[in-house]
């Protein structure tokens, strides 16, 4: 049986995602009432639904073709900053919102999200999830 590395980092992240919304929400209350915590548990979830559309649009690149793939990994990369932007500008325009609050959120969830990514994709597990057809198996 092949496990897909996409699928399975999805497997794997989502169960921290409400750990996450709960500590960015209770840090931000804490900091500044509820606008602050809205505003902190907003960035936390933006951060783990950008990461499931990221991972699965990888996983159909990497069935198309790898010149596809590396289009959409350095393409995805593009687009999620623009929708961060974007995101961080239309609620700006909400008098509850705190966009300092929205960015001392997001950057560690990112930041935390991509060490967890790096340390489940290293050494063996790497190698257990990719299968190249073709490739010879001990």
């Amino acid at each position: 049986m092949t496990v897909e590395p996409e699928g399975e980092l999805v497997r794997r992240v989502l169960p921290f995602v409400p750990l996450a919304l709960l500590a960015a929400f209770a840090i931000g209350w804490i900091a500044g009432g509820s606008g602050v915590a809205w505003s902190a548990a907003i960035a936390v979830t933006i951060v783990a639904v950008n990461f499931v559309a990221f991972a699965l649009s990888i996983a159909w690149a990497a069935k198309v073709s790898p010149t596809m793939l590396a289009i959409v990994a350095l393409g995805g990369y593009l687009v999620r900053l623009i929708i961060f932007t974007m995101v961080l500008v239309g609620l700006n325009t909400l008098a509850w919102f705190s966009p300092l609050a929205f960015v001392c959120a997001l950057m560690p969830a990112v930041i935390a999200l991509l060490v967890y990514e790096a340390k489940i994709l290293s050494g063996r597990l790497q190698a257990d999830m990719w299968n190249f057809e073709g490739a010879v198996h001990p």
